[in-house]
């Protein structure tokens, strides 16, 4: 995708969430919104592992709800304020990824996914047992102060505020990847991502690119961790579990990780499947499952993956029958061969 259709996509992204935010005037819809929006930014992180360096990871929920604990720990502490500490959050916990990544992304497959997972439980294990500090299973209230960058907290918490925020950093987190990923270094990622051997062999150092993908991976995920945070105002050991990774990744096998906006398109139909399906089975992640082994069978590549398929046939007769015409009329006209006979 070219640079010039990256803004104009995320132009038009934010404009129809804009309208989206006059048009629905319930509280309780805008809300759900925020939440799948949110868990959106969270898939996306979880899914550019998979997109780029072929990973999956069953830990991501540490990043997801450290950011709420680290913020909510410096706040009470009345270390920093309130925006330092919403950015010493995300750094920190990209920083802490990548030298995670130095280490972990040398594990290949199955064995990769067992670590992060082990990482993960090992951090909510803590934060569980930690009730001086974290206020253990109780979790732990975040003491915003009135304002943030200037802006009313009230204001900022509404539904309708909250869920433009959410939004908008969800498409600046995609517009931001589509950048990157245009440039060198999604290049190097997929390169490495195909044949590791053959990139080292042409030069390219393998380790560094991949820890840089798993902690801009996490940095994305810890994002969403923020906004949570300053969405409910409350973290809880729940967040660090497996379970919540678990979720993160069922958004991703059904959305599709081969397009970035796959992610963010199966964390919408979750929210929307647990909130319509909820409604009239108590089981409603029995049927949820069963979706998920369809998409997984019919449609590796997800619900992203279908609908580009189905866009590019319906692209595809078009385009043939515009060369045909072009062909036709760019073809030259031959003297007919009765008359090249009658003359000599």
């Amino acid at each position: 995708m070219s640079i010039s259709r990256i803004f104009s996509f995320s132009g038009a992204a934010l404009v129809a969430g804009l309208a989206l935010t006059f048009g629905v005037s319930s509280g309780t819809v805008l809300s759900l919104l925020t939440q799948a929006t949110i868990f959106a930014i969270f898939a996306l992180g979880v899914g550019l592992l998979l997109r780029q360096n072929g990973m999956a990871s069953f830990g991501h929920a540490t990043y997801f709800g450290s950011a709420g604990y680290i913020i909510g720990i410096l706040l009470q502490l009345k270390a920093v304020p309130a925006e330092a500490a919403i950015v010493l959050a995300v750094l920190g916990i990209t920083g802490f990824a990548f030298l995670l990544g130095l280490v972990i992304v040398r594990v290949p497959g199955i064995a990769f996914g067992m670590l992060t997972l082990a990482v993960g439980q090992m951090f909510f294990l803590t934060a569980n047992r930690s009730r001086g500090l974290t206020g253990g299973a109780d979790g732990m209230n975040i003491e915003w102060p009135a304002t943030l960058f200037g802006f009313p907290m009230s204001a900022i918490v509404q539904p309708g505020h909250m869920f433009m925020l959410s939004w908008a950093v969800l498409i600046v987190c995609m517009g931001g990847l589509a950048l990157g990923l245009h440039g060198r270094f999604g290049a190097i990622t997929e390169a490495v991502r195909d044949n590791e051997e053959r990139a080292r062999f042409i030069g390219i150092r393998t380790l560094l690119p991949r820890a840089a993908l798993f902690a801009l991976s996490a940095g994305i995920t810890s994002v969403a961790g923020t906004l949570t945070a300053l969405n409910t105002g409350f973290v809880s050991p729940e967040s660090l579990h497996w379970s919540v990774s678990g979720v993160a990744l069922m958004m991703v096998i059904v959305g599709g990780y081969k397009a970035l906006w796959g992610p963010a398109l199966g964390a919408i139909v979750y929210f929307l499947a647990k909130d319509v399906l909820g409604d009239y089975a108590n089981h409603w992640m029995a049927i949820f499952g069963i979706a998920l082994i369809t998409v997984i069978v019919f449609s590796p590549t997800g619900l992203a993956g279908a609908l580009g398929r189905l866009f590019k046939g319906k692209r595809q007769p078009r385009a043939a029958a515009a060369q045909a015409a072009q062909a036709t009329q760019a073809k030259p006209v031959k003297p007919s061969a009765p008359a090249a006979r009658t003359a000599h």
